[in-house]
């Protein structure tokens, strides 16, 4: 591979376990970063950890936990040095009517997304001011077109993308740079868990075809990680996602046509449930931490 500007360079990636951070994991050692990864599941991320082919660290935190990330950032520096570059990637979701979810599981969603992120960048952005380096927050598709039956996903989403503007604004004079990724349809394991929901699958099969496919994770983490070399201030995986921007506001008016014409023939034939954590990194956070209080 071509000399990359991660080479010799300190990455951090949270919610590295599998999915889309373990493969930006591999993508980032390829590119011989010293590759941190944080998250739950600490066999899980050493396994990832070992598997790549320069110096890599996993550290087990939560990231709703300060003091637990704080603890996070030292180790990290011990081993591998000062971070240049810091990947908030860390998700979880749960799906299912608003008023029929589990209050403390909604708020545990928007915890770990949105203010999970904060910490992360609280807890590392004295590093980055240091390095002169760049925090790449991981959105979604669904920041810009909010869907039902995931208000706390969406939430967060839309949340952690207004979070990274206004970051940016703050230490652009601080020489570091802030990027959102809108990842669209990823095949991870939270994926796969909500397409065994038949409203869930149906719902993303009334999408536009090419806002409804499926893309590799090596594919979408490939070009998140070239966006880390670039420090964009954007990066959109597949790159057609970025046509979206313009017409934004106007989303939400097709998604509610689509909701009213499509949730009461869903409703009817298979009640609606609610689906608890999607994939294992949701399950990992619920039986480390449950839903919160």
């Amino acid at each position: 591979m071509r000399s990359s500007p991660l080479a010799e360079r300190t990455v951090v990636i949270t919610g590295a376990a599998r999915g889309l951070g373990a493969a930006m994991a591999r993508e980032a050692a390829r590119r011989r970063a010293r590759v941190a990864l944080l998250g739950h599941e600490k066999a899980a991320m050493d396994e990832v950890a070992a598997s790549l082919p320069g110096p890599a660290l996993a550290v087990e935190a939560d990231i709703t936990d300060l003091a637990a990330l704080e603890d996070a950032a030292d180790t990290v520096r011990a081993a591998l040095g000062r971070p240049s570059a810091v990947v908030a990637n860390a998700g979880i979701a749960e799906g299912g009517m608003f008023l029929a979810t589990d209050p403390a599981a909604w708020r545990r969603v928007v915890d770990v997304n949105l203010t999970g992120s904060a910490q992360t960048a609280r807890t590392f952005l004295p590093d980055l001011i240091g390095t002169a380096g760049y925090f790449l927050q991981v959105a979604s598709l669904a920041s810009i077109g909010a869907a039902p039956l995931m208000s706390a996903y969406c939430a967060s989403k839309a949340g952690v993308e207004a979070f990274a503007h206004a970051l940016r604004a703050e230490v652009a004079h601080r020489g570091v740079g802030v990027g959102v990724a809108y990842p669209g349809w990823t095949d991870t394991d939270m994926i796969r868990a909500a397409d065994r929901y038949a409203v869930l699958r149906e719902l993303r099969g009334h999408m536009p075809p090419p806002a409804r496919r499926v893309y590799g994770v090596d594919t979408v983490a490939a070009r998140l990680v070239r966006g880390v070399e670039r420090r964009s201030t954007a990066v959109y995986a597949p790159p057609w996602l970025r046509l979206a921007q313009p017409v934004r506001a106007a989303l939400p008016a097709v998604v509610m046509r689509v909701a009213r014409h499509e949730l009461p023939r869903l409703e009817a034939a298979d009640p609606v449930p609610c689906t608890g954590p999607l994939g294992a990194g949701g399950s990992a956070d619920h039986a480390a931490y449950g839903p919160g209080p």
